[in-house]
């Protein structure tokens, strides 16, 4: 194999295969381009019915090869008709259009199939589908990039509001490496049995039945006929049996071959799923479920907001941090195709904002988020139709809804401090924050 000159790095990779794959395509042939888990490429050429002369493709491997170096795959070009089983490829759902190429009369498509380890389901962005009842529950996912941002604490406080409010209120604690939303919602001594872990874990073996994974909120007081109940991240255990979390945790996320469920984050659905049906079990379905995610780039949060949730409330505090990691994000959905849906179901939340100057942060804040959603709009000239809100626009994505910062707030045992919520500095802090939210949620459409 013979090499470029200069060792060419992940981020040339595909941008270098691409061109090859231009060059190809315009000979009239469909081109699939496939990235494998070290990030090595191969160019995939459907000539099932449009023939390629060996010339042709001989030239084309070893344009390819030299030039993508060692990101060439160690079979760099394949044709459509010398494998197996060619429509687990062509016709794979992860394999998306080339964002940005239109082939004119003659020439071929351009589709491109990513496979990761993790962070896959970040790019499979659909529409939560299950029923109970025949009505299906609305969901809402609480997701920041950086953790520290006061998710959880809004998690609890958007919970109780929502049930005084006489809803029926499912919270699902999915911050399985740091268990927030569940401590703060129940005591210790009522918490199920068994928690999403066990769930996730026991579902990978097709041994999830009877699993006893819900329970009603404690201190909270029934109001309007409202309910509030919690499936935790880790349950109490079986008396006598040790709780091995750890070594749970340490199971979660391998997909396991051969089983219905095998898929993690198939099995994440069906643990959420499991929870709702036990509360309508327990009394009756749920009205909202608030998804409490983990921070980060995880696959958790990926399943979360691009499958399970009608709405992602992205939290972030207006700094370099929050920005670079929104827009990475960002970024990668607009490569995978996915910004038109998924920038439909999002809005920003800005936490931690100094009460002394609020509207002069949340000025810039929007300013700033507006230049960080910018990547999920659509890029309109004169007369062109389209999403493009405005930096004004209050209902865009971008326009942050604000939690109020409070100094009282830090330190403050929630667990150990009954009615901490009802404090007047703590309502004042939340007040906006849970009048939007929740019409966004149960007044607005979804």
């Amino acid at each position: 194999m013979t090499f470029p000159p200069d060792p060419v790095r992940f981020d040339e990779a595909r941008p270098r295969a691409l061109t090859v794959a231009l060059d190809t395509a315009a000979s009239g042939v469909d081109v699939l381009l496939v990235r494998d888990i070290f990030g090595r490429l191969s160019l995939l050429l459907d000539d099932r019915s449009t023939k390629v002369a060996t010339a042709k493709t001989d030239a084309w491997r070893e344009r390819f090869t030299s030039t993508l170096g060692r990101y060439a795959a160690d079979r760099p070009l394949l044709l459509a008709s010398s494998l197996f089983q060619p429509d687990a490829y062509f016709a794979s759902a992860r394999a998306v259009a080339e964002l940005g190429y239109v082939p004119e009369v003659g020439q071929g498509s351009i589709r491109w199939l990513d496979n990761t380890v993790v962070g896959g389901d970040w790019a499979r962005v659909s529409t939560p589908e299950v029923e109970l009842g025949g009505v299906r529950t609305a969901r809402t996912a609480l997701y920041g990039f950086k953790g520290g941002v006061g998710r959880s604490t809004a998690t609890f406080m958007l919970a109780k509001h929502l049930a005084r409010q006489g809803n029926c209120v499912l919270v699902v604690d999915l911050d399985l490496e740091s268990p927030g939303a569940g401590p703060l919602l129940v005591a210790e001594d009522q918490l199920p049995q068994y928690g999403i872990i066990d769930q996730l874990v026991e579902s990978a073996l097709g041994n999830e039945e009877g699993l006893d994974l819900v329970a009603q909120a404690t201190h909270f007081q029934l109001q309007n006929n409202g309910e509030l109940w919690v499936a935790p991240a880790r349950g109490c255990g079986a008396p006598g049996v040790e709780y091995a979390y750890v070594d749970k945790l340490n199971r979660v996320y391998a997909d396991v071959p051969g089983h219905g469920q095998g898929d993690f984050a198939d099995r994440l659905e069906a643990a959420v799923h499991a929870c709702e049906a036990a509360v309508a079990r327990e009394s009756r379905r749920p009205d909202v479920v608030l998804l409490d995610s983990r921070a980060g780039i995880h696959d958790i949060a990926a399943v979360a907001i691009s499958r399970l949730c009608d709405l992602a409330l992205l939290f972030g505090s207006d700094n370099g941090q929050t920005w670079a990691g929104y827009r990475d994000l960002f970024k990668a959905w607009l490569s995978s195709g996915q910004a038109p849906v998924i920038r439909e179901k999002l809005r920003m939340v800005a936490s931690m904002v100094p009460d002394a100057d609020r509207p002069g942060y949340l000025e810039i804040f929007q300013d700033h988020a507006w230049e960080c959603f910018s990547v999920l709009y659509d890029d309109l000239v004169d007369g062109d139709t389209g999403f493009n809100p405005s930096p004004e626009d209050d209902s865009a994505p971008h326009s942050p809804i604000p939690i109020l910062f409070s100094a009282e707030l830090v330190g403050l045992d929630a667990v150990a401090t009954p009615g901490w919520d009802e404090r007047a500095f703590v309502r004042a802090a939340y007040d906006s924050f849970l009048e939007t939210t929740t019409n966004l949620m149960i007044e607005g459409p979804r």
